[in-house]
C-alpha cells in the first residue's frame, strides 16, 4: 500500500444523514453567531462602566469559540479523524491559502491574534491606519470603526502587522481628554491654572471620580495650558473638549490672559 495519502481518499462518503448533520451544525452555528452579535451589544448598550466593555469585548471571542466548536464537530464527519489524514488535509489547505489568499489569510490570522491579545475591543476608541473612532465590531477579518463624523470605516486586521494601534481607553470605561490654550506671557499663571481647573470642575460632562490636571508648559512665544480630565462616557469626549475650550477661553479672557492663536515659527 502506498504510504503517501491520496487526497481523494481523505474524505468520508457522505450519506443523507451526514449531510443533514452538517446542515444542522452550519445552521446552528450561524444562528448562534447572529444571536450573540445582536444580544450582547443590545445588553451592553443598556449597561454602563466596565460591565458594558466586558460584554462588548466578549463578542469576537465568543464568535471564535463557536466557529472552532463547529469545525471540531464537522471535520470528523467529512474526514476520517486520523493524524495522517489531518496532516495531509491541513497541508493542502495551507498551500492553497498561502498562494491564493495570502492577504486574506493574513487578516484572518491577525484577527485570531486580536481576539486573544485584544489590542482593541468593541467600545474602545482607537486610531488605526490614520482613522480614529469607536470600535463597534471586531470581525474575523476586519475591525469596524465609527468616527466623530459618523463615518463607518472598516480596517483589515492585516494592519496590525505594520501599523501601531493607539488605544485611548484600552477597555476602560473612562477616557482622558485634553483641551489646549495658547496664552501670551503677560498674565498671572497661578490664577490662570486656578480658573482652568474651575472650568473643568463645572463641566456637565465631567467624570468626578477621575483626577483633573492643568498642565503648564512655557514656550518661547508664551504659555501653553492643557486641561486633562475625563468625561462621564467616552462617547462624550468631543462635547467635553468643546465645552472646556469655549468656557476656558472665556475664563482666561476675564482675568486678562490674552490668547496667542498662532504660535510663531521655531527659531533657526
Amino acid at each position: 500500500m502506498d504510504d503517501n495519502p491520496d487526497l481523494a481518499r481523505l474524505f468520508n462518503a457522505l450519506d443523507r444523514d451526514a449531510w443533514i448533520e452538517l446542515a444542522l451544525i452550519l445552521g446552528g452555528t450561524f444562528v448562534l453567531i447572529r444571536a450573540e452579535q445582536w444580544a450582547l451589544p443590545w445588553l451592553a448598550n443598556r449597561l454602563h462602566g466596565r460591565a458594558r466593555h466586558y460584554l462588548l469585548a466578549s463578542v469576537p471571542l465568543l464568535r471564535l469559540v463557536l466557529i472552532v466548536v463547529a469545525l471540531g464537530l464537522a471535520l470528523p464527519i467529512i474526514v476520517e479523524p486520523s493524524l495522517r489524514n489531518m496532516v495531509a488535509l491541513l497541508g493542502a489547505a495551507g498551500l492553497a491559502i498561502g498562494f491564493a489568499l495570502k492577504d486574506y489569510a493574513s487578516s484572518l490570522i491577525a484577527g485570531v491574534v486580536a481576539a486573544f491579545e485584544q489590542p482593541y475591543r468593541p467600545g474602545d476608541w482607537i486610531e488605526l491606519d490614520g482613522h480614529y473612532g469607536e470600535v463597534v465590531r471586531v470581525g474575523m477579518r476586519t475591525v469596524a470603526l465609527v468616527t466623530a463624523d459618523d463615518d463607518f470605516i472598516t480596517v483589515p486586521h492585516l494592519k496590525l502587522w505594520t501599523s501601531a494601534v493607539r488605544n485611548a481607553n484600552n477597555g476602560s470605561p473612562v477616557l482622558q481628554c485634553a483641551a489646549a490654550f495658547h496664552v501670551t506671557p503677560d498674565h498671572d499663571a497661578r490664577l490662570a491654572r486656578a480658573v482652568l481647573e474651575d472650568v473643568a470642575l463645572t463641566s456637565p460632562y465631567l467624570y468626578f471620580d477621575a483626577p483633573i490636571a492643568v498642565v503648564t508648559q512655557e514656550e518661547d512665544w508664551g504659555t501653553l495650558y492643557r486641561i486633562r480630565a475625563y468625561p462621564v462616557d467616552p462617547r462624550q469626549q468631543f462635547r467635553f473638549v468643546s465645552d472646556l475650550t469655549v468656557r476656558g477661553r472665556e475664563a482666561l479672557a476675564r482675568i486678562g490672559a490674552r490668547p496667542r492663536l498662532v504660535p510663531p515659527p521655531a527659531r533657526t
